[in-house]
């Protein structure tokens, strides 16, 4: 009898293309965290992942795959080693802000 071995490799490819500081365009995003039209926070295979800038818009979001398409004047990116935590807010804090 044969033993099956399984062998398991784990996926960590992220690829970050920028064009022109305009359009960028993320692979291996595993989770969206927060964003607005100045900065988003991403969770990667690689890691927290901060992009800041102007007038930033997620134009395709593909979470099976892992990609992203941003547009916008980019002016950060910058990896962190953690994993960002999404903050649980209370109701009564999400309507006063």
């Amino acid at each position: 009898m044969e033993k099956k071995i399984d062998n398991k490799i784990e996926d960590n490819r992220g690829n970050i293309i920028l064009e022109n500081r305009k359009k960028m365009t993320l692979t291996g995003v595993e989770e969206v965290i927060s964003f607005d039209d100045e900065k988003i926070l991403l969770n990667t295979k690689l890691g927290a992942l901060t992009i800041k800038g102007l007038n930033l818009k997620m134009n395709k979001l593909d979470v099976q795959n892992g990609d992203v398409m941003i547009n916008g004047e980019i002016y950060y990116i910058v990896y962190s080693g953690k994993e960002i935590k999404k903050e649980k807010e209370s109701i009564i804090g999400r309507l006063f802000k």
